[in-house]
């Protein structure tokens, strides 16, 4: 096995300062400001009837999936499934375990201090992923984080090894189509628990951050983070998935049953195909920013979410639907708690604030961003580093 050293990045690292010095930033954080006081003035009942929507959809989604599925196991039935599951995940409990609704009085349970919690997780967001894990390694770090080395979500770091080593293209592309189908019990799940029970770490010169790798203990169902992954993700997911749903089918007789379980198998792979594609390319490419310490202040912050982040096509219900509105993810990375609706009407103006002030705005299609993460699994290209106001000790791309 041949190892070869991490190239460079293309680009020069730079400082925030040097990178950004002809930019107004005082009248950019203003007219964001502004910007974000006149969206949030329009929430109401439109935001809610909106949400009442998405979730109808997500639901006939999987409605129609499971009453064609115990026909005859087939791709459409499984995608159908897999789109109900792709909405409760990315549309649904992301935006509301990020409070985005918890100002409206009539969401019902759709607010983050009932949603998923106890009982209802079952009913509201049953996935691999444990909402409380979620919340703790999405919401905190992930956000908070972004780029730096504190972020578990560094496609770059979390993939390093394929990037080092000495193979054929087409072998590494084969591998990441292989973690791709199953990413979110060998990946996420794992790394949400890791990072709940994770202790606090503070950013210095000294500190260093445990991300998930190969044969982590997190694996190990002896250790606490291992009994916690079980019982928390794995033993419910599978038990209720592949269990309790088939047999509830049973009433149909054997085949619906049978034929239910093999169309959920092909949803897992399609779920997990379809979720990899749209949340990874989020924030990488040799075009987006990694980031060497905390920002400085509230202008450089708004910046890197920004700079490190990249849009999908947005607009319209239905393509904002299949992108599960991973599609705002520059707005959703400014403003994390803002409701479907408003992150529809916020982003033309951002990007066209963006342009004014000469601030990069990164949209492109899924497919385009796809290629550019393959580039930087294989190793052909690197993300751009930017340092704040720290530096780490570790070279940026390292293991830390």
């Amino acid at each position: 096995m041949v190892w070869l050293k991490q190239k460079p990045s293309q680009n020069l690292r730079t400082r925030f300062e040097e990178r950004f010095s002809d930019i107004d930033l005082d009248g950019f954080t203003k007219e964001l400001q502004k910007l974000e006081d006149k969206i949030r003035a329009d929430f109401g009942a439109d935001d809610r009837k909106h949400l009442k929507k998405i979730i109808r959809w997500g639901r006939l989604s999987s409605f129609a999936g499971y009453a064609t599925g115990m026909l005859i196991p087939n791709p459409v039935s499984a995608y159908l499934i897999s789109q109900g599951k792709f909405t409760r995940w990315t549309t649904i409990a992301h935006h509301v375990l990020h409070k985005a609704y918890d100002k409206s009085e009539d969401i019902g349970p759709h607010n983050s201090k009932t949603f998923a919690k106890g009982w209802r997780r079952f009913f509201d967001w049953l996935d691999w992923i444990d909402p409380a894990a979620w919340e703790k390694e999405h919401n905190v770090l992930h956000h908070y984080r972004l780029g730096e080395r504190f972020d578990p979500d560094v496609f770059e770091d979390n993939v390093l090894p394929a990037r080092m080593i000495k193979a054929p293209r087409w072998l590494k592309v084969s591998i990441l189509s292989i973690i791709a189908s199953q990413w979110k019990w060998s990946y996420y799940a794992p790394s949400t628990i890791k990072q709940l029970f994770s202790p606090k770490k503070k950013d210095g010169a000294d500190s260093y951050f445990d991300r998930l790798q190969f044969g982590d203990r997190t694996f190990w169902p002896w250790t606490k983070e291992g009994w916690a992954l079980m019982r928390l993700s794995y033993i419910p997911y599978v038990v209720i998935n592949f269990g309790l749903v088939p047999a509830g089918f049973l009433v149909f007789g054997i085949p619906a049953a049978v034929n239910i379980f093999l169309t959920l198998v092909m949803a897992e792979i399609i779920t997990n195909l379809h979720t990899f594609a749209t949340i990874v390319p989020n924030h990488t490419g040799s075009d987006l920013y990694r980031f060497e310490g905390a920002p400085k202040d509230r202008q450089e912050f708004f910046i890197r979410q920004i700079v490190g982040s990249v849009n999908y096509k947005c607009g319209g219900d239905l393509n904002d639907f299949l992108h599960g509105w991973l599609n705002y993810q520059i707005e959703h990375h400014v403003w994390p708690d803002m409701t479907l609706l408003q992150y529809q009407k916020a982003q033309p103006e951002l990007k066209a604030l963006c342009e004014k002030y000469g601030v990069p705005y990164i949209q492109e299609s899924v497919w385009t961003r796809l290629k550019k993460l393959i580039s930087i699994f294989t190793g052909e290209e690197s993300m751009m580093a930017m340092e704040g106001k720290q530096v780490r000790t570790a070279p940026m791309g390292t293991a830390s």
